[in-house]
């Protein structure tokens, strides 16, 4: 789904240019990154596109759907439902990004052209964690492992230990003499 910015300013000045659909971004989104998107729902999205007084367009959108990821530890496939809204400014050209904060997500349209679908693509990339564990792997009180390997957990001190290269376990104490 498709908004340019000048119809936009011509028809919608005064009263925001509403929308409610559904959209389907499976193809895309396994497509554009097929390690990390394993499946995805029919995305249901809704929300308003308004005009600003210096002609800028404001997106703000509610979307829902279901992600299928791998684990970042096992790679089983693991659901995670997304219900989030987001809002982004539009504009016409770079220059008129110094009229936002660092912190507003600004956005200059090609050709003038607002394409919710991958606007709602890229922020539903945005929702997937560092770090997604299955319920067996976030229930599970052991790490795996196999031979000659296991997975630790970062900040663990008897894991860092033991993970010393025996090629530089001499290198420990190098600076033990120089420190007397």
């Amino acid at each position: 789904m498709e908004f340019t910015l000048s119809d936009l300013r011509k028809n919608n000045r005064h009263e925001p240019q509403k929308f409610d659909t559904t959209l389907d971004l499976k193809k895309t989104l396994t497509e554009r990154v097929p390690d990390e998107v394993l499946d995805l729902s029919p995305v249901v999205v809704s929300g308003l596109i308004s005009v600003e007084s210096s002609g800028d367009a404001l997106l703000y959108a509610k979307v829902k759907a279901t992600l299928t990821v791998p684990s970042t530890r096992s790679l089983v496939p693991v659901t995670l439902a997304c219900d989030f809204d987001f809002t982004e400014f539009y504009v016409d050209s770079k220059a008129a990004l110094n009229r936002y904060d660092a912190t507003d997500v600004v956005i200059v349209a090609e050709d003038g052209v607002i394409d919710l679908d991958t606007a709602v693509a890229d922020n539903l990339l945005l929702q997937i964690p560092m770090q997604v564990l299955s319920p067996e792997e976030q229930k599970a009180q052991t790490m795996p492992k196999g031979k000659g390997w296991e997975v630790t957990r970062e900040g663990d001190e008897s894991a860092d230990a033991q993970s010393v290269d025996p090629r530089l376990a001499k290198l420990k104490d190098f600076y033990k003499d120089s420190q007397s």
